[in-house]
C-alpha cells in the first residue's frame, strides 16, 4: 500500500486512485454533489478552496486544497523512490 499526501497531513491510498481532476468543470461539480448526497464525499481541504478532486475506485470523492499537478508529482515521486529502493 502506497500513501500519497494530499495536503494538511491527509493521505490517500495510491492503489485506490482512479483520477485527479480540477473542480472547475460542470460534470465534476455534478460528481461532487452526487457524492455529497450519497455521503461518499471526503473533504480534506481544511476549510480552504477546493483545487482538486480525487476519485477513488470505491466511488468516494476526495476534495483537496492542492492543485492536481502537485498531487500527481507527489504520486510520481513516491513511485520513483519505491522503484529505486527495489532495484538496490
Amino acid at each position: 500500500m502506497k500513501l500519497v499526501n494530499i495536503g494538511f497531513g491527509n493521505t490517500i491510498n495510491a492503489d485506490r486512485l482512479i483520477s485527479i481532476v480540477s473542480p472547475e468543470a460542470a460534470p465534476i461539480k455534478r460528481i461532487i454533489q452526487l457524492a455529497k448526497d450519497k455521503n461518499l464525499a471526503i473533504d480534506a481541504t481544511c476549510g480552504r478552496k477546493t483545487k482538486s478532486v480525487i476519485i477513488l475506485d470505491s466511488s468516494h470523492v476526495v476534495l483537496s486544497a492542492l492543485m492536481p499537478d502537485v498531487i500527481a508529482k507527489r504520486l510520481t515521486k513516491d513511485n520513483i523512490e519505491i522503484d529505486e529502493i527495489q532495484e538496490e
